[in-house]
Protein backbone atom coordinates (compact mmCIF):
# COMPACT_ATOMS: atom_id res chain seq x y z
CA UNK A 1 0.00 0.00 0.00
CA UNK A 2 1.05 3.59 0.14
CA UNK A 3 1.03 5.62 3.26
CA UNK A 4 1.77 9.07 3.65
CA UNK A 5 3.37 9.80 6.68
CA UNK A 6 3.03 13.12 7.98
CA UNK A 7 5.97 14.03 10.32
CA UNK A 8 9.28 12.94 9.99
CA UNK A 9 10.49 12.94 13.67
CA UNK A 10 11.68 9.24 15.01
CA UNK A 11 8.25 7.82 15.33
CA UNK A 12 7.83 9.22 11.37
CA UNK A 13 11.19 7.85 10.11
CA UNK A 14 10.97 4.62 12.14
CA UNK A 15 7.38 4.11 10.75
CA UNK A 16 8.84 4.76 7.51
CA UNK A 17 11.38 2.52 7.82
CA UNK A 18 9.01 -0.24 9.28
CA UNK A 19 6.82 0.10 5.93
CA UNK A 20 9.64 -0.37 3.72
CA UNK A 21 11.14 -3.31 5.45
CA UNK A 22 7.63 -5.04 5.13
CA UNK A 23 6.93 -3.93 1.02
CA UNK A 24 4.71 -0.51 1.49
CA UNK A 25 5.47 2.51 0.00
CA UNK A 26 5.73 5.16 2.48
CA UNK A 27 5.79 8.98 1.39
CA UNK A 28 7.24 11.12 4.07
CA UNK A 29 5.98 14.86 4.29
CA UNK A 30 7.93 17.20 6.65
CA UNK A 31 5.60 20.21 7.55
CA UNK A 32 8.41 22.09 7.85
CA UNK A 33 10.34 20.67 4.89
CA UNK A 34 13.54 20.56 7.47
CA UNK A 35 13.06 17.08 8.02
CA UNK A 36 13.38 15.51 4.89
CA UNK A 37 15.63 17.63 3.62
CA UNK A 38 18.58 15.15 4.15
CA UNK A 39 16.71 12.32 2.31
CA UNK A 40 16.22 14.35 -0.67
CA UNK A 41 19.79 14.48 -1.28
CA UNK A 42 20.52 12.11 -4.18
CA UNK A 43 22.27 8.98 -2.86
CA UNK A 44 21.26 9.33 0.66
CA UNK A 45 18.88 6.48 1.84
CA UNK A 46 17.26 5.83 5.51
CA UNK A 47 19.51 3.50 7.51
CA UNK A 48 17.07 2.18 10.48
CA UNK A 49 18.47 -0.41 13.33
CA UNK A 50 17.40 -2.33 16.52
CA UNK A 51 14.14 -4.06 16.18
CA UNK A 52 14.76 -4.29 12.66
CA UNK A 53 18.15 -3.24 10.21
CA UNK A 54 18.64 -2.32 7.08
CA UNK A 55 18.02 0.82 4.55
CA UNK A 56 15.44 2.19 2.36
CA UNK A 57 14.48 5.02 0.21
CA UNK A 58 10.91 6.42 1.42
CA UNK A 59 9.68 9.16 -1.29
CA UNK A 60 9.94 12.67 -0.12
CA UNK A 61 7.00 14.66 -0.95
CA UNK A 62 7.57 18.23 -0.88
CA UNK A 63 3.53 19.35 -0.83
CA UNK A 64 1.04 17.73 1.72
CA UNK A 65 -1.06 17.40 -1.57
CA UNK A 66 1.69 15.06 -2.87
CA UNK A 67 2.19 12.76 -0.11
CA UNK A 68 -1.77 12.16 0.48
CA UNK A 69 -2.78 12.17 -3.14
CA UNK A 70 -3.37 8.61 -3.88
CA UNK A 71 -2.57 6.66 -1.04
CA UNK A 72 -4.30 4.39 0.83
CA UNK A 73 -4.07 5.64 4.16
CA UNK A 74 -2.32 8.42 6.02
CA UNK A 75 -0.63 8.28 9.02
CA UNK A 76 -0.07 11.44 11.56
CA UNK A 77 3.46 10.67 12.86
CA UNK A 78 3.43 13.77 14.99
CA UNK A 79 3.72 15.29 18.52
CA UNK A 80 -0.02 16.05 20.42
CA UNK A 81 1.00 20.25 19.53
CA UNK A 82 1.40 19.74 15.78
CA UNK A 83 -2.27 17.50 15.67
CA UNK A 84 -4.09 21.20 15.05
CA UNK A 85 -1.20 22.15 12.58
CA UNK A 86 -1.49 18.99 10.60
CA UNK A 87 -5.17 17.92 10.49
CA UNK A 88 -5.71 22.05 9.06
CA UNK A 89 -3.02 21.47 6.45
CA UNK A 90 -4.49 17.65 5.24
CA UNK A 91 -8.18 18.31 5.66
CA UNK A 92 -8.21 20.14 1.85
CA UNK A 93 -6.49 16.96 0.61
CA UNK A 94 -8.53 13.92 1.80
CA UNK A 95 -11.50 12.14 -0.64
CA UNK A 96 -13.45 9.38 0.76
CA UNK A 97 -11.93 5.93 0.21
CA UNK A 98 -8.48 6.53 2.42
CA UNK A 99 -7.69 6.09 5.66
CA UNK A 100 -6.27 8.25 8.71
CA UNK A 101 -4.28 7.00 11.50
CA UNK A 102 -3.40 8.94 14.49
CA UNK A 103 -0.21 7.53 15.79
CA UNK A 104 -1.14 8.24 18.90
CA UNK A 105 -4.01 9.93 19.35
CA UNK A 106 -4.43 12.75 22.28
CA UNK A 107 -6.71 15.73 23.68
CA UNK A 108 -9.99 13.55 21.13
CA UNK A 109 -7.95 15.02 18.27
CA UNK A 110 -9.53 13.04 15.40
CA UNK A 111 -12.67 14.81 16.89
CA UNK A 112 -11.66 18.09 15.10
CA UNK A 113 -9.79 16.04 12.15
CA UNK A 114 -13.82 14.88 12.00
CA UNK A 115 -15.26 18.80 12.48
CA UNK A 116 -12.68 19.53 9.47
CA UNK A 117 -14.04 17.36 7.25
CA UNK A 118 -17.35 17.43 7.68
CA UNK A 119 -16.78 21.19 6.41
CA UNK A 120 -16.51 19.13 2.82
CA UNK A 121 -18.71 16.35 3.78
CA UNK A 122 -16.13 13.93 3.35
CA UNK A 123 -16.27 10.91 5.69
CA UNK A 124 -12.95 8.89 6.09
CA UNK A 125 -12.61 6.23 9.25
CA UNK A 126 -10.19 7.66 11.57
CA UNK A 127 -7.84 5.12 13.31
CA UNK A 128 -6.82 5.81 16.77
CA UNK A 129 -3.73 4.32 18.74
CA UNK A 130 -3.37 4.60 22.38
CA UNK A 131 0.07 5.11 21.80
CA UNK A 132 2.99 4.35 19.12
CA UNK A 133 3.38 0.89 17.61
CA UNK A 134 7.17 1.42 17.91
CA UNK A 135 9.13 3.45 20.21
CA UNK A 136 12.57 5.03 18.14
CA UNK A 137 15.08 7.67 18.45
CA UNK A 138 15.77 10.44 15.14
CA UNK A 139 19.78 9.54 15.22
CA UNK A 140 20.32 12.15 12.42
CA UNK A 141 18.53 12.81 9.26
CA UNK A 142 18.79 9.67 7.26
CA UNK A 143 19.58 7.73 10.47
CA UNK A 144 16.60 6.06 12.80
CA UNK A 145 16.71 3.44 15.71
CA UNK A 146 13.56 1.61 16.65
CA UNK A 147 13.96 0.17 19.65
CA UNK A 148 10.91 -1.61 20.49
CA UNK A 149 7.89 -2.83 18.15
CA UNK A 150 5.39 -3.20 20.97
CA UNK A 151 3.56 -6.74 21.89
CA UNK A 152 0.34 -5.46 21.81
CA UNK A 153 -1.84 -1.57 21.55
CA UNK A 154 -5.02 -0.02 21.51
CA UNK A 155 -6.92 1.09 18.39
CA UNK A 156 -10.42 2.39 18.19
CA UNK A 157 -11.80 3.95 14.88
CA UNK A 158 -14.29 6.99 14.56
CA UNK A 159 -16.96 6.62 13.70
CA UNK A 160 -17.11 3.06 15.73
CA UNK A 161 -19.10 1.52 12.93
CA UNK A 162 -15.76 1.49 11.40
CA UNK A 163 -13.83 -0.24 13.91
CA UNK A 164 -13.58 -3.44 12.14
CA UNK A 165 -12.34 -1.62 9.16
CA UNK A 166 -9.57 0.47 11.20
CA UNK A 167 -8.65 -2.74 12.78
CA UNK A 168 -7.89 -4.37 9.56
CA UNK A 169 -5.64 -1.70 7.84
CA UNK A 170 -3.72 -1.87 10.88
CA UNK A 171 -2.61 -5.53 10.82
CA UNK A 172 -2.07 -5.17 7.75
CA UNK A 173 0.57 -2.69 8.22
CA UNK A 174 1.53 -3.88 11.36
CA UNK A 175 0.73 -6.89 12.27
CA UNK A 176 -1.20 -8.56 14.94
CA UNK A 177 -0.57 -6.49 17.47
CA UNK A 178 -3.57 -4.41 17.99
CA UNK A 179 -6.36 -4.70 20.91
CA UNK A 180 -9.62 -3.17 19.73
CA UNK A 181 -10.99 -0.56 22.43
CA UNK A 182 -14.49 0.48 22.94
CA UNK A 183 -14.33 4.40 20.98
CA UNK A 184 -11.69 7.41 20.13
CA UNK A 185 -12.33 8.68 24.02
CA UNK A 186 -10.96 5.12 25.17
CA UNK A 187 -7.94 5.27 23.36
CA UNK A 188 -7.44 9.33 23.74
CA UNK A 189 -7.35 7.99 27.81
CA UNK A 190 -5.53 5.41 27.40
CA UNK A 191 -1.85 6.87 26.92
CA UNK A 192 -0.17 6.37 30.02
CA UNK A 193 2.39 8.65 28.60
CA UNK A 194 1.33 12.20 30.41
CA UNK A 195 0.79 10.72 33.97
CA UNK A 196 4.37 8.75 33.78
CA UNK A 197 5.99 11.95 31.70
CA UNK A 198 4.64 13.77 33.87
CA UNK A 199 5.96 11.93 37.06
CA UNK A 200 9.40 11.59 35.64
CA UNK A 201 9.67 14.80 34.53
CA UNK A 202 8.60 16.77 38.18
CA UNK A 203 10.96 14.92 40.35
CA UNK A 204 13.98 14.80 37.91
CA UNK A 205 13.30 18.01 36.75
CA UNK A 206 17.19 19.35 38.22
CA UNK A 207 18.92 16.63 36.31
CA UNK A 208 16.93 18.17 33.35
CA UNK A 209 18.06 21.67 34.13
CA UNK A 210 21.59 20.47 34.31
CA UNK A 211 21.36 18.61 31.41
CA UNK A 212 22.50 15.39 32.84
CA UNK A 213 22.23 12.20 31.42
CA UNK A 214 19.69 9.72 33.45
CA UNK A 215 17.98 6.25 32.82
CA UNK A 216 14.38 6.60 33.11
CA UNK A 217 13.61 3.44 34.28
CA UNK A 218 16.01 3.55 37.06
CA UNK A 219 14.59 7.25 38.22
CA UNK A 220 10.46 5.88 38.28
CA UNK A 221 11.59 4.86 41.79
CA UNK A 222 8.84 4.18 45.07
CA UNK A 223 8.29 7.99 45.14
CA UNK A 224 8.04 8.68 42.16
CA UNK A 225 5.66 5.67 41.41
CA UNK A 226 3.21 7.00 44.07
CA UNK A 227 3.04 9.97 42.52
CA UNK A 228 2.18 8.49 39.14
CA UNK A 229 -0.07 5.75 40.48
CA UNK A 230 -1.96 8.59 42.29
CA UNK A 231 -2.50 10.36 38.93
CA UNK A 232 -3.52 6.74 37.56
CA UNK A 233 -6.64 6.28 40.08
CA UNK A 234 -7.97 10.15 39.10
CA UNK A 235 -7.34 8.77 35.22
CA UNK A 236 -9.15 5.25 35.99
CA UNK A 237 -11.72 7.17 37.63
CA UNK A 238 -12.41 9.29 34.47
CA UNK A 239 -12.83 6.29 32.10
CA UNK A 240 -15.26 4.67 34.67
CA UNK A 241 -17.25 8.20 34.84
CA UNK A 242 -17.89 7.77 30.48
CA UNK A 243 -18.39 3.96 30.64
CA UNK A 244 -14.95 3.09 29.85
CA UNK A 245 -12.82 -0.14 30.97
CA UNK A 246 -9.17 0.97 30.30
CA UNK A 247 -6.33 -1.48 31.64
CA UNK A 248 -3.92 0.10 34.30
CA UNK A 249 -0.46 1.40 33.81
CA UNK A 250 1.36 -1.66 35.39
CA UNK A 251 -0.90 -3.77 32.97
CA UNK A 252 0.48 -1.23 29.99
CA UNK A 253 3.98 -1.65 30.64
CA UNK A 254 3.28 -6.04 31.17
CA UNK A 255 1.46 -5.78 27.06
CA UNK A 256 4.21 -3.34 25.83
CA UNK A 257 7.53 -5.33 26.85
CA UNK A 258 6.35 -8.44 27.99
CA UNK A 259 7.75 -7.75 32.00
CA UNK A 260 5.68 -9.69 34.59
CA UNK A 261 2.92 -7.60 36.56
CA UNK A 262 3.65 -6.18 40.26
CA UNK A 263 4.08 -2.59 41.07
CA UNK A 264 5.41 0.18 39.03
CA UNK A 265 8.81 0.76 40.93
CA UNK A 266 9.37 -2.65 40.41
CA UNK A 267 8.00 -3.04 36.75
CA UNK A 268 10.73 -0.01 36.43
CA UNK A 269 13.07 -1.63 38.18
CA UNK A 270 13.22 -4.59 35.61
CA UNK A 271 12.89 -2.25 31.94
CA UNK A 272 15.91 -0.72 33.76
CA UNK A 273 18.10 -4.11 34.24
CA UNK A 274 16.78 -5.87 31.23
CA UNK A 275 16.46 -2.58 28.59
CA UNK A 276 18.63 0.01 30.24
CA UNK A 277 17.35 3.70 29.60
CA UNK A 278 15.69 5.32 27.33
CA UNK A 279 17.77 7.85 28.47
CA UNK A 280 15.26 10.88 30.06
CA UNK A 281 15.20 14.40 28.51
CA UNK A 282 17.99 16.82 28.49
CA UNK A 283 16.06 20.06 28.24
CA UNK A 284 13.24 21.89 29.37
CA UNK A 285 11.43 21.87 25.95
CA UNK A 286 10.47 18.50 26.50
CA UNK A 287 7.94 16.71 25.34
CA UNK A 288 7.21 15.34 28.55
CA UNK A 289 5.84 18.37 30.16
CA UNK A 290 5.05 20.37 26.91
CA UNK A 291 3.32 18.47 25.09
CA UNK A 292 1.96 15.65 27.74
CA UNK A 293 0.96 18.47 30.01
CA UNK A 294 -1.42 20.34 27.91
CA UNK A 295 -2.77 17.56 25.89
CA UNK A 296 -3.18 14.86 28.27
CA UNK A 297 -3.16 16.06 31.70
CA UNK A 298 -4.68 18.99 31.10
CA UNK A 299 -7.22 17.70 28.55
CA UNK A 300 -8.22 14.98 31.43
CA UNK A 301 -8.86 17.78 33.69
CA UNK A 302 -11.57 19.96 31.16
CA UNK A 303 -13.24 16.31 30.68
CA UNK A 304 -12.91 15.72 34.09
CA UNK A 305 -15.31 18.93 34.46
CA UNK A 306 -17.76 17.58 32.05
CA UNK A 307 -18.98 14.80 34.58
CA UNK A 308 -18.22 16.48 37.80
CA UNK A 309 -15.20 13.80 38.79
CA UNK A 310 -12.51 15.84 40.79
CA UNK A 311 -8.87 15.33 40.07
CA UNK A 312 -7.02 17.22 42.01
CA UNK A 313 -3.94 15.70 41.81
CA UNK A 314 -4.01 16.36 38.34
CA UNK A 315 -4.70 20.42 38.91
CA UNK A 316 -1.99 19.84 41.35
CA UNK A 317 0.40 18.66 38.69
CA UNK A 318 -0.65 20.96 36.20
CA UNK A 319 -0.29 24.23 38.59
CA UNK A 320 3.15 22.88 39.71
CA UNK A 321 4.36 22.35 36.13
CA UNK A 322 3.33 25.71 35.01
CA UNK A 323 4.95 27.22 37.72
CA UNK A 324 8.23 25.11 37.60
CA UNK A 325 8.20 25.40 33.56
CA UNK A 326 7.20 29.01 33.24
CA UNK A 327 4.54 28.40 30.69
CA UNK A 328 0.77 28.40 31.34
CA UNK A 329 0.32 24.71 30.32
CA UNK A 330 -3.55 25.40 30.18
CA UNK A 331 -3.10 27.65 27.48
CA UNK A 332 -0.54 25.60 25.17
CA UNK A 333 -4.07 23.15 24.44
CA UNK A 334 -5.10 24.68 20.66
CA UNK A 335 -7.86 21.64 20.53
CA UNK A 336 -10.05 22.51 23.45
CA UNK A 337 -11.40 25.93 22.45
CA UNK A 338 -12.06 24.23 19.19
CA UNK A 339 -13.69 21.42 20.30
CA UNK A 340 -15.64 23.03 23.34
CA UNK A 341 -15.73 20.03 25.25
CA UNK A 342 -17.03 22.38 28.49
CA UNK A 343 -19.86 23.07 26.14
CA UNK A 344 -20.71 20.06 25.04
CA UNK A 345 -21.81 18.30 27.79
CA UNK A 346 -21.78 14.57 28.05
CA UNK A 347 -24.12 13.17 26.39
CA UNK A 348 -23.53 15.35 23.36
CA UNK A 349 -19.69 14.28 23.26
CA UNK A 350 -20.83 10.74 23.66
CA UNK A 351 -22.80 11.11 20.51
CA UNK A 352 -20.08 12.49 18.78
CA UNK A 353 -17.66 10.20 20.01
CA UNK A 354 -19.61 7.19 18.43
CA UNK A 355 -19.78 8.97 15.15
CA UNK A 356 -18.19 12.01 14.35
CA UNK A 357 -18.71 15.73 14.46
CA UNK A 358 -22.05 16.14 13.71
Amino acid sequence: MKIAILGTGGIGLATAAWLCHHGHEPVLWSPSGKGTRDLAIPGNRLHYSGAIEGDCLPSIATDISEAITGADAVIIAAPGNAHRLIMEAMAPCLNDGQTVIISSVCSLSALYLSKLLRKRAVRVPIVTWGTTVLTARRLSGTEVKIMTARNSLHVATLPVSQNPAGLEICQALFGDRFAPQTNVLATSLININPIAHLGLALCNVTRIEREEIWPQYHYMTEGVSRLIMGLEKERLALAAAFGLEIHGIEEHFHRSFNVPLGPLSQIAATLHATRGGPPGPTTMDTRFIMEDGPFGLVFCEALAGTVGVDVPLHTSAINLASQIWGVDLRAQNDLLSELTIDKLGQETLNEFIQDGWK
